[in-house]
């Protein structure tokens, strides 16, 4: 990550947002304390000082609000260094959090539930941290979109190695909510995963805003980073539906992809004219269409920024932004398709069906009275629509500067009032080339211009699986088989002593590799060795990551030697439960958001699959010796993960016995 004491704008920025948040946490207690109060009571002197209190509370709230929405429209840190004459782009901020030590409670995690000496996990706990931290201050370019993908693929390890389904370890998370600055707190890894996602979007939007706008290259990454940020804010939408943070809830980050989208396609309509706008009629026409589409989806913005529940804590700044970028671009529309009717008469040579086409494409319908062909042969009829579209143009721009001009933040900022002010000269200019004495008797209403686009903006979908990412907690076995849902017993040391070269059992499995045909008579099972063992050591050496034949290799390596073996047995099958827990899983499409138990499931699994496994628990007990000396239990002994999902954990563990 950034070195966090650089004094850069942006990280001004996020360390002002950080103040801020504290200060709105200290409000808000304050406030819940007051009303705790007002309702405990009945004596009226302190109900009348509780009152002004909340009042003046209440009031400082609002004050801190604003301060923060001052933050979210600090659109000029940013840009792009260069002097540039484009309205600013709009980025996020990065969510802000509390420090997290791991240290402990995945310390006595490991001591608990791996049975392992958790000292030796200090140098990969430390790295974990080290990581989180780096997060909080991302790089503002691939670097930093990396580490946080990475940080997000760990995490997804992590909740596997140490979060169970049923309970809590202690980790408490909490993440500021970046437009309201209200803290969450939440003790999964739902809020910090989800958190983590929100700021890889915000970063792509970032560095979206920072790219130069006015070179080739620059348009093409900035419209790549805002797609990109889009797939990122729509995948956690559609990923942690219930998130408790409000900036991530489903209607606002709807409205935040949808905002992303329209400056990717703003972007594009940069890109189509970078190189310039030549005054020929097919060109202004395809440009006009363009700039319609632009404005159009920037109306949609507003419209949804103004919906309820999103309004009330959508910046206001942000709001109005997208109301000026819809007047502004609609006036260039029509200034566009006035510029192809006071200049451009038809000629001789021209083709006129093709021309009447191309502009019929803009109109939904023509004024009352008017033929688009007359239209393009007559001028006097030229000249009275295209300054009707003029005035439309005009109207639109006196609007865009009328709304700026009502918010204080965007009045601040210099280069959109440039910009707006240029605009609205230019068409007043076109109009003035126009303007003739008999003007009044021009009564025609220029019509609504249809948008059209041959440039597809859409999200891009986040592709975590090109950042290559290893288990910090690789050492603790395959994830597989060692995670936090399933219960292992304490490593048992078993002396094995081969008689004969046999070892009086089989092996079967991936890693670790896995105990079955045991001989009950061998030396190995009266040394303690039971069907479905895990080995995980051979003669002190780690063999959770050896396959069969590694396994069987150092096995008769040591002739008739007796050698000490480490294995586990597993106490139950909590991970083939399908429980409904508030994870993230790759694949999976939709995650719930609270930890739900799955004793109904439970149940079910043990009234209907239950019954249908005794006839064959039977057949195991009536055969054991059999299997033991000649046969494989068929696809259903322990360690199969096909039979662990099918079988009932009241199944195995009540039959444990009967089956060994």
């Amino acid at each position: 990550g950034c070195n966090p004491l650089a004094e850069t704008g942006r990280s001004k920025l996020q360390n002002q947002r950080a103040v801020l948040n504290q200060q709105i946490l200290r409000a808000v207690r304050m406030r819940a304390g007051a009303e705790n109060l007002l309702r405990a009571t009945t004596n009226s002197k302190v109900r009348e000082q509780v009152l002004l209190e909340l009042s003046f509370v209440n009031s400082d709230l609002q004050i801190l609000k604003e301060e923060l929405e001052g933050l979210n429209i600090s659109v000029e840190v940013y840009q792009n260094a260069e002097e540039t004459f484009s309205i600013p782009l709009v980025p996020l901020g990065l969510k802000e959090t509390k420090d997290v030590d791991f240290t402990l409670p995945l310390k006595d995690f490991i001591l608990e539930h791996y049975s392992q000496d958790s000292s030796e996990y200090e140098d990969e706990i430390a790295d974990l941290m080290d990581l989180r931290q780096a997060c909080r201050t991302p790089s503002r370019d691939e670097a930093g979109i990396e580490m946080l993908i990475s940080y997000f693929l760990q995490l997804g390890y992590v909740e596997n190695r140490f979060f169970p389904p049923t309970r809590h370890i202690g980790v408490l998370f909490t993440w500021y909510d970046s437009f309201t600055g209200v803290p969450v707190c939440q003790q999964n890894l739902l809020l910090e995963k989800a958190s983590i996602l929100f700021n890889i979007g915000a970063l792509y939007t970032q560095i979206g805003t920072r790219c130069n706008r006015q070179t080739q290259a620059g348009l093409e990454n900035a419209v790549d980073a805002f797609q990109k940020a889009a797939g990122v804010l729509s995948y956690l939408k559609e990923t942690f539906t219930h998130t408790p943070s409000y900036d991530m809830s489903p209607a606002m980050l709807n409205v935040l992809v949808k905002m992303m989208l329209a400056q990717a396609r703003e972007c594009v309509f940069e890109q189509i004219g970078l190189s310039g706008i030549r005054n020929e009629f097919f060109t202004l026409v395809k440009m006009t269409q363009e700039v319609a589409k632009v404005g159009e989806v920037y109306m949609l913005v507003n419209t949804a920024m103004n919906q309820e529940p999103v309004k009330e804590n959508i910046p206001y700044s942000w709001s109005k932004l997208a109301e000026i970028k819809s007047d502004h671009y609609k006036a260039l529309a029509h200034y566009f398709i006035a510029t192809i009717l006071c200049d451009h008469e038809l000629q001789p040579g021209d083709d006129e069906d093709e021309q009447e086409k191309a502009l019929s494409q803009l109109y939904d319908h023509v004024p009352e009275g008017l033929v688009l062909l007359a239209v393009l042969k007559d001028k006097v009829q030229r000249k009275q629509l295209g300054k009707a579209h003029l005035r439309r143009a005009v109207v639109h721009h006196e609007e865009a500067l009328r709304v700026c001009g009502l918010c204080k933040k965007l009045r601040n900022i210099e280069v959109l009032q440039e910009v707006l002010a240029a605009a609205h000269k230019r068409s007043l200019l076109k109009y003035a080339q126009q303007e003739t004495e008999d003007d009044f008797l021009s009564l025609i209403q220029a019509p609504d211009i249809l948008s059209k686009t041959e440039h597809k903006v859409e999200a891009i979908a986040p592709q975590f699986s090109k950042v290559k990412v290893k288990d910090f907690f690789h050492r603790l076995g395959p994830l597989t088989v060692f995670s936090a849902k399933q219960r292992w017993t304490a490593p048992r040391s078993i002396c094995l002593h081969p008689e004969a070269g046999e070892l009086g059992f089989s092996l079967k499995g991936g890693s670790p590799v896995q105990v079955y045909c045991l001989d009950p008579v061998c030396s190995a099972a009266s040394a303690g060795l039971k069907e479905g063992d895990y080995i995980v050591s051979v003669g002190g050496m780690d063999c959770k990551w050896l396959g069969v034949n590694e396994v069987l290799e150092k096995l008769r390596s040591v002739g008739k030697q007796p050698i000490e073996l480490e294995v586990i047995s597993c106490q139950d099958t909590a991970a083939s439960l399908h429980s409904k827990s508030a994870t993230y899983s790759m694949g999976m499409q939709k995650t719930y958001s609270l930890i739900c138990l799955a004793m109904d499931e439970e149940k079910m699994d043990q009234t209907k699959k239950a019954p249908l496994k005794l006839p064959f628990l039977s057949w195991g007990t009536k055969n054991r010796q059999k299997a033991a000396s000649t046969l494989c239990l068929p696809s259903a002994v322990a360690g199969s993960s096909q039979t662990k999902k099918k079988l009932s954990p009241f199944t195995l563990l009540n039959t444990e016995s009967s089956l060994y």
